[in-house]
């Protein structure tokens, strides 16, 4: 027979795998309450959280493949194709076939494109510095480790 200590233990421990305390629904929320708060700043820019994450690419480095792109982001290649079609309609980017290779698209920054640098990043920091205020940056690097190490783990 188990012990009412051991018992109660192993509740708590089987109570923390239950949603709203369980890890992946709290990152799930932290998810979604940030590309809410953030979608609602770039809404203004006629931007979402995509287009950002496709911006930071190019910015990294301008002039990447598709195929690049989307491995970056870990995204398939028809919600990428979307997303960049909408860019390339609002004269963010522009698509140019690779002049050694005709199969690959390379992606490029338009001069629009290359405005946003200067003031889409000081808004993510922004979200950045509420999500996390209150904690150390000792803390903030800890995090950011351990959530790389769960996704490692998982990938």
């Amino acid at each position: 027979m188990i012990a009412q200590s051991d018992h109660s233990s192993g509740l708590e421990s089987w109570q923390q795998n239950l949603a709203p305390y369980n890890l992946g629904y709290r990152i799930k929320l932290l998810s979604q309450l940030l590309t809410r708060k953030f979608t609602e700043r770039l809404e203004p820019f006629g931007l979402t959280p995509f287009h950002w994450l496709v911006l930071c690419c190019l910015w990294q480095e301008d002039g990447l493949p598709t195929s690049c792109i989307g491995d970056k982001l870990q995204q398939v290649g028809g919600t990428l194709t979307g997303v960049l079609d909408r860019m390339e309609e609002r004269g963010l980017v522009r698509r140019e076939r690779d002049s050694h290779d005709r199969r690959i698209w390379r992606i490029w920054l338009t001069d629009a494109g290359k405005e946003l640098e200067a003031v889409l990043p000081p808004i993510a920091a922004q979200m950045r510095d509420a999500a996390m205020d209150g904690i150390s940056a000792a803390d903030r690097e800890l995090f950011s480790q351990l959530l790389n190490q769960a996704i490692a783990n998982l990938s």
